[in-house]
């Protein structure tokens, strides 16, 4: 499926990234294992876990090189998109992967965690395909796979930091797709949905949340990578500027935002009539106000 195609992939040392670059690899990608080998919260370095996924990748038959460049700064994404033309000649496939957290309630929450998880999520993303996607113009073609989050997309308690940053990967997906449509180059994001060490940070403070996590465990990272692996190939030309959820054996496209219902009034409104006739009107769509983990309370395991 990807015989021949070059890609990066990012936070590929661990969970879902590794998962990715190992399937890309074994259906023919050279794969640059880009992991920082940081904690879950952005802290220390290790270029352990990328070497080793290399190693699996060769091991298996197939063709990959690690790389320890730091997403969130600019520099770093273009060392990697270089090290790609060096190692291997060519760039075909970026897959967004790396993120850190540092779960907070934004009443507590310092400003250099807010602007951590911001570099890391949405810069990164930014930093890596910025590096890459004028290649993909020149040769017309190119593969970019994104990862967002329900946290972003429906919400979730102590994470305005990370929930901002992945919302936003939306907004630069899309605006993205459509100025690359006429390029052969696609850009569509992923909210995964597995058991990784990231998630592993989530407090068990109730039987709820236990039972939550319980199930979270069966999602397996690997999961995630059949649907990226698609995404990144030839046969995905005609899928763009798409937002798919996956889990476990389950694969699920999400809506976009728009416009419920509307109501109007000639010559506009009073603040007295937004509230006794707009807003009423208004009302039955309103969208509930809920954590993410409770809109989704099948086992797709089942």
């Amino acid at each position: 499926m990807l015989e021949g195609r070059v890609a990066i992939v990012t936070g590929a040392g661990r969970g879902i990234g590794r998962g990715v670059a190992m399937m890309m690899a074994s259906r023919g990608a050279k794969v640059i294992v880009n992991d920082l080998g940081t904690s879950d919260s952005g802290q220390g370095e290790d270029l352990g876990p990328a070497e080793e996924v290399v190693k699996e990748i060769k091991d298996a038959g197939g063709d990959a090189a690690a790389n320890m460049d730091n997403v969130a700064k600019f520099e770093g994404a273009t060392n990697m998109v270089q090290q790609a033309l060096k190692e291997f000649g060519r760039l075909d496939i970026v897959v967004n992967v790396a993120g850190i957290l540092r779960d907070k309630m934004l009443h507590k929450m310092d400003p250099t965690d807010w602007q951590a998880v911001i570099d890391v999520h949405l810069g990164g993303h930014y930093n890596v395909t910025r590096a890459a996607i004028n290649i993909f113009r020149e040769q017309d073609y190119g593969r970019v796979i994104n990862f967002t989050s329900t946290s972003g997309l429906i919400g979730n308690l102590g994470q305005t930091n990370y929930g901002a940053a992945k919302l936003g990967i939306i907004g630069f997906t899309r605006n993205l797709a459509l100025e690359c449509r006429n390029k052969n180059i696609t850009v569509n994001a992923i909210s995964p949905f597995a058991w990784t060490r990231m998630i592993a940070t989530i407090p068990v403070k109730d039987e709820a949340t236990k039972e939550r996590v319980e199930k979270l465990k069966r999602m397996k990272p690997e999961d995630i990578a059949p649907m990226v692996t698609f995404l990144a190939s030839e046969q995905a030309a005609h899928v763009n500027g798409q937002v798919f959820g996956v889990r476990a054996g389950e694969i699920m496209i999400f809506s976009l935002p728009r416009p419920m219902r509307s109501v109007h009034h000639t010559g506009g409104w009073t603040p007295e009539e937004v509230g006794d006739t707009a807003i009423k009107a208004l009302e039955p769509q309103f969208v509930p106000l809920m954590p993410s983990a409770e809109m989704f309370p099948y086992d797709p395991l089942d």
